[in-house]
């Protein structure tokens, strides 16, 4: 069954066939653009942190729990995720074509498209308000007709893991494991359901982007947002990071089912409690490495030490 936070290439609902591309990284970072890319990042010491949870709101199947004591060494991780401005230069330097753009289509919300793009569009069986768009990338989020030109410090999106991966070869940096990455979304914080505490809106203030509303029908957009947001909106977490939760969907480097399915963390600007409470910070889901939607991106990290 097709996952309801992200649908993959690889279902048939989508009556599309999936491709199995193997996509080359690009060579080594040799342009002053890649290496600023590489610069951006914010350094965390590292050390023992308590890891999961036995949240009664959680989904035990997507294997949040146990809690358990976990630790990582020190470590830089990107405050933002990689917008579309990045995204760009990365893509002019290398010639990067984005699976995406090889399958020739993409997974968009339903609600976002013109009458003449949902004609051409094809629902996800269990999953209705997912649609296959011919045409809908990086570039053209909604498919043919939108564009990024307004969106630049947005995060990018329709990136699958293999094109994460790429940026990552370029750029000098690697993809956060699943354990950096709990780590430093929780801004120091121990067992919080989020990255600032345990109640979603303190003070009636939000401070991520999610559905508002009834999903599937109606987005009252109260946090600002009705799609992504840019990537420094909302107050960072205790580690200077923003949007951990909500906006998009994070690649991990992590393999979530072995040789399937990769790890993905921090929900999207989709998620709701009435079907989809992923933007706690300990909640997790995957999608193939080839797989892209309109809410998947991800931010980078590397190693601890001077870049």
């Amino acid at each position: 069954m097709p996952s309801c936070c992200t649908p993959g290439h690889g279902d048939a609902a989508a009556g599309i066939l999936s491709l199995s591309l193997s996509l080359a990284p690009p060579p080594p970072p040799r342009t002053a653009a890649a290496q600023r890319a590489a610069r951006r990042l914010v350094d965390l010491p590292g050390g023992r942190f308590l890891m999961g949870t036995d949240d009664p709101d959680g989904f035990p199947d997507d294997g949040e729990g146990p809690v358990r004591a976990a630790e990582v060494g020190p470590f830089r991780i990107a405050p933002t995720t990689v917008t579309n401005a990045q995204f760009a230069t990365f893509v002019k330097d290398t010639g990067h074509v984005t699976e995406a753009e090889h399958f020739g289509f993409s997974f968009v919300f339903g609600g976002f498209l013109s009458d003449e793009v949902a004609a051409t569009a094809r629902a996800v069986a269990a999953v209705p308000w997912w649609r296959a768009v011919p045409g809908a990338s990086w570039r053209s989020p909604e498919g043919p007709g939108s564009s990024v030109t307004s969106r630049q410090n947005h995060p990018v999106v329709h990136v699958s893991w293999n094109d994460a991966q790429a940026y990552c070869a370029w750029s000098g940096t690697r993809l956060p494991t699943e354990t950096e990455w709990e780590y430093a979304a929780r801004g120091g914080l121990e067992q919080r359901r989020y990255p600032w505490g345990d109640e979603l809106t303190p003070g009636g203030r939000h401070m991520c982007n999610i559905w508002r509303g009834d999903f599937p029908t109606l987005n009252t957009a109260e946090d600002g947002y009705a799609g992504t947001a840019p990537v420094t909106a909302f107050r960072p977490n205790g580690y200077g990071l923003h949007n951990v939760v909500g906006n998009v969907w994070e690649w991990c480097a992590d393999w979530f089912a072995p040789e399937t399915s990769r790890v993905m963390r921090g929900g999207s600007y989709l998620c709701h409690d009435s079907y989809c409470n992923r933007y706690r910070v300990a909640a997790r889901s995957s999608n193939t490495p080839d797989s892209s939607t309109g809410n998947i991106g991800f931010r980078v990290a590397a190693d601890g030490g001077a870049p």
